[in-house]
This record gives structure tokens, sequence and C-alpha cells, in this order.
């Protein structure tokens, strides 16, 4: 770990999920990288799966990355509940002695022009008591590395850092973080962004995940033969209702996998199929800066 992210008071341990990294070609090497810095130890529960994931894992960092293999529950085959039960066992592996528990996603990576913001954050808050957790600002990326949602079904915000307490637990679908009985964390916002890559694979690929993803979401109504069936050809990226261009830069370690990109995405940015309220919304956020009516699964501490 480079000097500048040590501290002796406090301990920093990063945590994450993952199961098909390979075949269904998560960034989770370049997410993993990308808050490593800022992490003392790391957790990595890796589910059942024979494509290479584990061997993946391993060789990131064998000095700092802890892997406990898991096998994920086919009876929480709803709303997505298998990804928060295995977040959980992630989180419940973390020893006792870290302050900060520092959560990504498989498809999500951290900018490195934020990591002072974040670990300055971490420390601030530290001896804090108030503050359960600390809340990052969101890119979703859709369809290539150029352009990203602006619609209200994409979140803006959301936890992924959290105190080491115990009765803290992962949120349905693991997209979030709750405490004892259902109670919403309180939460400081840093001011950084986490950069969301779930959309953006070759169209073969995200026809897979989409398979994967709905086999979880999908509960006893989810039909394997029927969701084949309708979905017999690549991703279809065009149908979406509005994107804008992202003129910023990417982080260092997605630019290796960003060359590799074999595939062309391109939208028409004068064409929006917005719903009313979200041209409210972003005319309202146009005028004062501030987004109003969005879902938020936190209380923020001023």
């Amino acid at each position: 770990m480079s000097s500048h992210y040590q501290n002796e008071y406090m301990k920093v341990t990063g945590f994450t999920i993952i199961k098909n990294a390979v075949v269904l070609d998560f960034p989770i090497k370049e997410a993993i990288l990308s808050i490593l810095p800022v992490c003392d130890d790391f957790v990595v529960a890796v589910g059942d799966c024979d494509d290479g994931t584990r061997e993946l894992i391993a060789a990131i960092a064998p000095d700092k990355i802890r892997i406990i293999d898991t096998i994920w529950n086919k009876d929480l085959k709803s709303g997505g509940q298998v990804l928060a039960d295995e977040t959980n066992k992630a989180f419940q592996a973390i020893e006792s002695d870290s302050d900060w528990c520092f959560y990504i996603q498989g498809d999500e990576v951290l900018h490195e022009q934020y990591l002072d913001a974040v670990y300055k954050g971490m420390e601030q808050w530290k001896d804090d008591k108030r503050i359960d957790g600390l809340l990052f600002k969101y890119l979703h990326f859709y369809g290539s590395y150029d352009y990203v949602g602006i619609s209200s079904k994409w979140y803006r915000n959301e936890i992924r850092i959290v105190r080491n307490n115990k009765s803290i637990y992962s949120y349905r679908d693991a997209q979030g973080f709750r405490k004892g009985k259902d109670e919403k964390l309180k939460v400081k916002e840093l001011d950084a962004y986490m950069y969301h890559y779930g959309w953006v694979r070759a169209p073969e690929t995200q026809r897979t995940k989409s398979f994967y993803a709905s086999s979880f979401w999908g509960g006893d109504n989810f039909d394997e033969e029927k969701f084949i069936k309708e979905h017999n050809k690549p991703f279809d990226y065009s149908e979406i209702d509005a994107l804008a261009e992202f003129d910023g830069t990417h982080p260092a370690v997605m630019l290796e996998r960003i060359k590799r990109m074999n595939w062309k995405f391109d939208y028409d940015l004068t064409y929006n199929n917005l719903k009313l309220k979200d041209k409210a919304k972003n005319l309202l956020e146009k005028w004062t800066g501030r987004r109003f009516f969005d879902y938020k699964n936190y209380i923020s501490v001023r």
C-alpha cells in the first residue's frame, strides 16, 4: 500500500462478491484494483462457478485479498435476494478490527481522482458515531463507454462504505444497506463518483448476462425457455429512453479494457423518450442544482 493511504489508527477492508466473471465479462479485476489503494485488506466471496473466476481473483493481489468460497442459494431466485445474501457473507467475514468496510460491485469502478477525497472522508468521520456510512454519486454508462443514462431509473447515489457494525446488512438486491429492523443508514456524502459499467458489454455477452440476471429476479415466474425464445439475438442497446454524451475521463484501470472494445454503439442525442416526470426533474435540477423526488435508501446528515 502506498504510504499516502496509511493510517495506523484506521483500518479499511474492501469487500465484494462475484460469480461467472469471465463468461459474463465483469470488470471485477478493475473494480477491485480501483479501490485497493485505500484498503488494508480485501474479502471476496467467490460463488460456485468453473469459468476461471476464482483464479482471476486469486491472481490480483494475493498479499491483500482473502477469498471465501460460497454456494449461491438457488432458493433465493426473486428480487435479486441472492446478491444481498452473498454480500452479507462477505461482510460478515470481515475481521472485527476494521473500522470501515468498502463495498464495490463487480461492474463498478472508482476513478483514481477520487481516492484522496474518499480516504479523507473515512478519516474525517471515523470517530463520528452518528455516521453509519458514506455515500457516492453515480455515473451509469450504457451501450458503450461514451454515453451515460439520464432518466430517473438510474439511481444517482448509493452507499458503498459502511461502518464495521454487524447489525448492518445488504438490502434487497444488494444495491444498498440497512441496519437493525429495516432502519436506513445515516450517511455523509462524498464528493466522489462511482462509475457503473453494468450495461457496457458486447451485445452477445449482454444478452447472456440479462438471462442470468432474469433468473435471479424472476422467481418462480421466470420461464427459461420463453426467455431464450424471446431473446434469440444480441442485446439491443437502442431501446433506451435518453442518454447524454460522457465528456470526462475513465479510470486508468479501465483503459486497457476500453481499447479492447469490439462493438460499436452510436446514439442520436437529439432523441429522448423521457417520461414527463423525468423531464420535470431534469428541468428543476437545471434551475436549482438539486435533484427532487428521487428514491433515497439513506438519511443524509448535514
